[in-house]
């Protein structure tokens, strides 16, 4: 028998952004937030019921809802993926001009984690969100691996995408050989 709605864990998804655009055809000059399917069905097909969180702020932001009222009535939050994170974020200057990031989604986003840590709410990153909470706990980021580590393997493949893998390696005592024990080795998701 299925779970009852408010036995369910409410899970937050950060929404991406779709900037203001006056090329595009549908929703012109308005920004869009939204949520990736795949990532709202991975969520849910464990159980949970998804919510995305909007951000609160902007040009048309009216009334009192916070990030700290999701943090309080949600479970805990997925960040999400997307844009890479504004190298200014983690104290560093762009070292090329087409890596600027996001910085309005990485305001809202770093909010969003700041929230969920003081309600001591449970966070989850996946790809850009992932990167985005160890910067919001005072981490660093390479801004390119291909250019910035010697010998360092293609993360990206456009024709691949999310189908493109590679091994990693489990350090002994470590949080994650601790989920997988007796695992030294595994193959993950290389976009991400």
């Amino acid at each position: 028998m299925s779970q009852p709605a408010s036995r369910r864990l409410k899970i937050g998804l950060s929404a991406c952004f779709s900037h203001a655009d006056q090329e595009r055809s549908l929703f012109t000059g308005k920004t869009l937030q939204y949520v990736e399917q795949s990532i709202a069905h991975w969520i849910m097909s464990a159980g949970a019921m998804v919510v995305m969180v909007p951000c609160p702020t902007g040009e048309t932001a009216r009334g009192d809802v916070t990030l700290a009222h999701y943090a309080d009535w949600l479970d805990g939050v997925v960040m999400h993926g997307g844009a890479d994170v504004w190298p200014g974020s983690y104290g560093e200057e762009p070292l090329r001009p087409e890596w600027l990031g996001d910085r309005v989604r990485d305001l809202y986003d770093l909010a969003l984690v700041e929230a969920f840590s003081q309600a001591g709410k449970p966070i989850f990153g996946v790809c850009r969100g992932l990167q985005l909470i160890n910067v919001a706990f005072g981490g660093t980021l390479y801004q390119d691996l291909l250019t910035q580590v010697p010998g360092a393997q293609v993360h990206r493949d456009a024709k691949q995408y999310d189908r493109h893998a590679h091994d990693i390696a489990l350090v002994s005592g470590s949080r994650l050989a601790q989920l997988y024990p007796g695992q030294q080795r595994a193959r993950v998701n290389s976009i991400h």
